[in-house]
């Protein structure tokens, strides 16, 4: 059975970050760099420059008068946010056009933003330093599944129809059937793309984040997005379902036991607020479709 590491080296030319995240990454690592290099990296694409400018003159952006420069941008938003938004938009242009088989990409990449938005609430509500840096560990929380699907997709598809027809847990039936699961598969291509070690670990160890060691509330974070994340997909108007395992770095004082509901109302977050153009149905999981 192939390695997690395998399956990602099998499919790097296809999952190749854009040359703009190597170069911001090298900058914004690079101590003696300056907010005038990232800028000028960033000023080589248009559109990216457009989008930092739109959220600069934003109302949460905060600025007392308008901005106009890609320098005062990135002075004002600061470099860790740009480094964030530079990564979620060339993720987003890597895997543009992608249909893997047997999933709906589209329906997973709702799902993934649901997510880091989710994740990002969290961290704020659980008082986490710098809690936008959640964002990119809820929406890369499952892009495993996207590897399995590019690579393997026949045996992916197997370990989720019998993961539900056993009432198992999938991660451990991809475990048996492919030899890794996706949240290995995930940290492996995060790796791979030289990203920050919080987010390689959040993911890889989500779901058992005590194995997170430093960064076992990021991994908490991602494991608890993925609860309700789930519980939103599969049963958006239904009856609430207890979340399983909450990690204990998340448990509230509380004698009463959380739900993925009230984390989701907590939060005011639910999938159809965050793609209101698509009509709200109760997602299934389906032997020809994936959406994990």
């Amino acid at each position: 059975m192939p390695l997690a590491s395998e399956l990602v080296q099998s499919c790097t030319s296809v999952f190749t970050l854009p040359e703009l995240y190597s170069r911001v990454r090298d900058v914004v690592d690079d101590s003696n760099s300056s907010t005038d290099d990232v800028a000028n990296i960033l000023k080589l694409d248009p559109a990216l420059s457009v989008r930092l400018l739109r959220i600069a003159n934003s109302p949460s952006g905060g600025a007392p008068k308008q901005v106009d420069t890609i320098s005062r941008a990135v002075n004002l938003i600061g470099v860790q946010a740009v480094r964030d938004l530079v990564t979620e938009t060339t993720i987003g242009q890597t895997f543009s056009g992608m249909l893997p088989q047997f999933m709906d990409a589209a329906r997973f990449w709702r799902k993934s933003l649901f997510c880091a938005f989710v994740a990002e609430r969290m961290a704020t509500s659980c008082g986490v330093d710098n809690s936008e840096r959640c964002f990119v560990e809820g929406l890369l929380r499952d892009i495993g599944h996207f590897v399995l699907y590019q690579t393997v997709p026949q045996r992916a598809q197997s370990a989720l129809i019998e993961a539900g027809y056993l009432e198992a847990s999938l991660a451990e039936v991809e475990q048996s059937n492919i030899g890794c699961d996706f949240a290995e598969v995930g940290a492996e291509l995060i790796w791979s793309w030289n990203m920050p070690v919080h987010i390689e670990q959040a993911v890889r160890c989500q779901l058992s984040p005590k194995d997170a060691g430093e960064f076992a509330l990021d991994a908490s974070i991602v494991h608890l997005t993925g609860v309700v994340a789930d519980n939103e997909e599969l049963e958006p108007n239904g009856a609430v379902r207890s979340c399983p395992s909450t990690p204990p770095l998340l448990r509230p004082h509380s004698s009463s036991r959380p739900t993925s509901r009230r984390w989701s109302k907590r939060f005011g977050l639910n999938s159809s607020t965050l793609c209101r153009s698509s009509p709200r149905r109760r997602w299934r999981h389906s032997t020809s479709k994936i959406c994990s």
